[in-house]
């Protein structure tokens, strides 16, 4: 499925991102990410608000150009060709240097591939749900005999909602109803085939969501980011409770019972630990690792999550910190960072297309935003000195957890910088003759 980490880092064949060096041995999926560009039909979502920008300065340019031409040739002020034509030049360069990066997205970034092979480029929407389910399938089948991991990242639920003829209009929900129908049926096949295959009482199966709804998701006035309920905010929002707090469903009816309901705060970071203990590992021990094993705690050995602290980032920004305060049963969150609301009162950055990590964009709060989360989860009334005899000493006690959970922190290049998430042809996946990017190897074996 969805891998969004990347290929490369030096050279178009290098591969340093795949997952095939990361660990896996097998690899189907698109290496990027899933856009509105992938579709072509939608407005464009990869960074709207900067595209926006580059767009109007080349608009202005185009004008300065027209401007100066108009007068040279009505002899309106004196002008030397040289600067009109240098001036266009210019404009020329600047336009190709960001369109390359955006306007071809479909072509360059929409790809499937398999290990190493870019199969599909562009790749086929219509037929990703179909090829997707076949490769899950057929990997389950291959591998029955023996234990294996299979991590199914799926294109449901997000923008630009691809969904097959046979859901469509299936929901009251609208496009992200059908989507999430379709997704609920493709979690059934695999399920399926899991029991049919006589696996059902020997496989731990954990399905979830990387993050909460997307707010700022819209095409005209349907929403088509989902909904966090009670929870304030969404997805790419740092700490607020709407972009990260989602639920876990366990299925493993040889060990555990059904029906279960656990109300304790896990993360994604668990799945990690929880794989090496159920292969019979042992983690990494020259190093922090965030995550702790699921076992005990979906087993009934201990009652309480191992996570006391949580810390929520936006990109490396520290935004909020969690803390579960063990003797008391209270659920503490700090946010330090917050994103600016456009509208101010809408609980989403719509003027943006997404909230920013820093700068402008955000508020710092010292003495940070506190609230009981056990008492008020929608973050609706931060706590002060005043109304909460507590605050400076649960806001002690995060600070200091904070301080020792920077001293674990290893310095590494960012990944998400300006450089590195500029269009480099060099470092451009290709099946054919660069820039002659196009193959539809799935068809073709069909």
């Amino acid at each position: 499925g969805k891998w969004h980490m990347g290929v490369n880092c030096k050279s178009r064949r290098d591969h340093c991102h795949h997952p095939l060096n990361h660990g896996f041995d097998y690899f189907y999926g698109m290496p990027f990410t899933l856009l509105n560009e992938c579709q072509g039909t939608d407005d464009p979502e990869l960074a709207k608000s900067l595209q926006d920008t580059y767009w109007l300065y080349t608009q202005m340019i185009i004008l300065s150009v027209l401007t100066l031409l108009i007068g040279k040739l009505t002899n309106l002020f004196p002008v030397k060709w040289k600067i009109i034509i240098c001036l266009a030049i210019c404009g020329l360069l600047y336009f190709i240097s960001w369109f390359s990066s955006y306007g071809f997205t479909k072509h360059w970034n929409c790809i499937l591939m398999r290990n190493h092979d870019i199969t599909e480029q562009p790749m086929n929407l219509e037929k990703t749900t179909s090829n997707m389910l076949k490769e899950a399938v057929s990997f389950i089948e291959r591998n029955k005999h023996r234990p294996f991991f299979l991590f199914v990242s799926l294109l449901h639920v997000h923008t630009p909602l691809i969904t097959t003829e046979k859901f469509l209009g299936r929901s009251k929900h609208g496009p992200y109803g059908d989507n999430v129908e379709e997704m609920d049926w493709m979690v059934g096949k695999l399920l399926d085939v899991i029991d049919k295959e006589g696996l059902t009482n020997t496989t731990f199966i954990y399905f979830a969501s990387d993050h909460g709804g997307s707010l700022e998701a819209h095409r005209g006035n349907t929403q088509l980011g989902g909904w966090n309920g009670v929870y304030k905010g969404g997805k790419g929002m740092g700490g607020w409770e709407g972009g990260i707090r989602v639920p876990g469903i366990v299925r493993w009816p040889g060990v555990l019972p059904a029906g279960k309901v656990i109300n304790e705060l896990t993360s994604l970071m668990d799945i990690f630990p929880t794989v090496v203990h159920l292969a019979g590992g042992v983690v990494p021990q020259d190093r922090v690792i965030d995550g702790h094993t699921l076992l005990p705690l979906l087993q009934g050995t201990v009652q309480h999550s191992g996570h006391e602290f949580m810390f929520h980032y936006c990109g490396v920004f520290l935004h909020a910190v969690r803390w579960h305060q063990k003797n008391s049963g209270a659920i503490w969150k700090a946010h330090y960072v917050t994103p600016v609301f456009q509208p101010e009162a809408s609980g989403a950055c719509f003027g943006r297309g997404i909230c920013p990590c820093f700068g402008d964009g955000v508020t710092h709060h010292d003495p940070p935003l506190l609230f009981d989360l056990s008492r008020d989860p929608s973050e609706a009334n931060p706590l002060t000195a005043d109304t909460e005899p507590l605050f400076d000493t649960v806001t002690r006690r995060i600070s200091k957890a904070v301080e020792e959970h920077r001293k674990t922190l290893t310095p590494v290049p960012e990944q998400l910088s300006p450089y590195n998430n500029i269009w480099k042809p060099w470092l451009q996946p290709c099946c054919g003759t660069f820039p002659f990017c196009w193959c539809d190897e799935e068809n073709n074996t069909a």
